[in-house]
């Protein structure tokens, strides 16, 4: 393969790692303030039960968010140094601000909220809890700042080559960055949900209840069903930015090979790259129209008027239908699940045995929506790394294409073992209790 392939391939690989551990982290340290909220009202043993478990799985989680973004933001140096030549005036103060603000913030108190427990007062023990997860929300901020300046750039000027900020506030809110933003706190949140609902439906199944089973369950069942109608409406807001400043990302997702009005929305295709049109095409009229311009007889421009500066359709075209899809899955697990669960009156060993089976296969599926979503998102803005101004191909190391393979098959390796280390983990500790009367209730 090409070195500027495999070099995408590894960035890729890399980032698809590391992103499953913030997705998580940023919305379960808000549920941690949750529950350690409760557990102080309420001084409900279960509450307390439910904060340190999942004080385990954030911190397991964390440490791999750590290692894995240390490797990547180190690619920037092996196999883009092009890209930091030339924008790192605006990416290297934005990465910056999220180490001395975000990372120091979290570091910071996070022995505490792990370890301080009955070592220092509740009080200096919620205010550690806030500071975590205020901390994990900022980092967000900065990281995405960044990353969508580079799909909607603005507030710099360009001398000799090199991008120079004109304007911070309009370099971090850029145009796509409050969609962006919401949407991936919106994504971390259903990924928290369908986390808490499917480990404790997997504890459930197994008869492994622990003193906070029944009420994680409530909980994630609960943040699922309020979160998933926002996500759409964002996800609505966010396409409706993305067809007006990036066009052609839009037109690969929906398969729009030619400029046309009243474009079906295509349930299921093959794109065929070779011809420029879709095999087997099975869509609904005007609907593509109707959602992205909000007019029936909207137009849609085609792919074939970007003369080649567009990103691969299927990856996009794929990647789209696979986050919405499990979207959905999660509207209808998230609301049946609590219907039924209030219908039980709250009696978690009363649920239909085949909703826990889906719960539990429902537990990562949030990762499978945010590698789709982030895949769209990415490979859009090919064959640009900074979106219409600056080409990927041109900010490349020239570093061998076989040693860049050899480093593509370890990292590939270690990953796979990490992540299902990970899981099994989790496994353990969800299966680590035995029962107790009355610990399903």
């Amino acid at each position: 393969m090409d070195a500027v392939v495999l070099a995408r391939m590894q960035f890729a690989a890399n980032i698809t790692f590391h992103i499953l551990f913030p997705t998580i982290n940023i919305a379960l340290a808000w549920v941690l303030l949750f529950f350690r909220a409760r557990w102080l009202l309420t001084h409900d043993a279960a509450w307390l039960s439910a904060y340190r478990f999942w004080t385990k799985v954030f911190a397991l989680s964390f440490a791999l968010g750590v290692v894995s973004g240390i490797t990547m933001s180190f690619q920037f140096g092996t196999n883009w140094p092009g890209f930091m030549e030339k924008a790192g005036n605006i990416a290297g103060p934005l990465l910056g601000y999220e180490v001395l603000t975000a990372f120091f913030l979290e570091a910071s108190f996070l022995g505490v909220m792990l370890f301080g427990h009955g070592r220092v007062s509740e009080r200096v023990h919620l205010v550690a809890t806030v500071m975590v997860a205020f901390g994990t929300t900022l980092s967000a901020f900065w990281i995405l700042s960044l990353n969508s300046w580079m799909h909607t750039p603005q507030g710099f000027e360009i001398i000799n080559g090199e991008f120079h900020a004109l304007d911070w506030w309009a370099v971090i809110f850029n145009p796509s960055f409050p969609y962006r933003l919401t949407h991936k706190l919106l994504a971390s949140g259903l990924t928290v949900s369908f986390l808490l609902a499917g480990v404790s439906a997997w504890q459930l199944l197994k008869g492994k209840t622990q003193p906070h089973t029944a009420r994680v369950l409530r909980v994630g069942l609960t943040l699922g069903a309020l979160l998933i109608p926002l996500q759409i409406l964002v996800g609505d807001m966010h396409g409706l930015n993305t067809l007006k400043y990036q066009p052609a990302k839009i037109a690969a997702m929906e398969g729009v090979w030619q400029t046309e009005r009243g474009a079906p929305l295509l349930l299921f295709a093959w794109p065929n790259a070779q011809t420029r049109s879709n095999d087997f095409e099975i869509g609904i009229p005007k609907l593509a129209s109707l959602v992205l311009t909000h007019h029936a007889d909207g137009e849609i421009k085609g792919l074939d008027e970007f003369k080649g500066a567009h990103p691969p359709v299927a990856p996009l075209f794929f990647g789209f239908r696979i986050m919405v899809g499990t979207g959905l899955l999660m509207l209808v697990f998230s609301w049946g699940g609590l219907w039924l669960y209030k219908r039980r009156r709250w009696s978690a060993a009363d649920l239909p045995r085949v909703l826990l089976i889906g719960l539990s296969w429902m537990t990562f599926s949030g990762w499978l929506a945010t590698i789709a979503g982030w895949y769209v998102t990415e490979i859009g803005r090919q064959p640009f790394i900074v979106y219409g101004l600056l080409r990927t191909a041109d900010v490349a190391s020239a570093v061998p294409a076989p040693m860049i393979a050899t480093t593509l098959i370890g990292y590939i390796v270690l990953y796979l073992a990490l992540i299902i280390a990970y899981v099994s983990v989790i496994k353990y500790m969800a299966e680590k209790t035995e029962v107790t009367t009355g610990s399903a209730a």
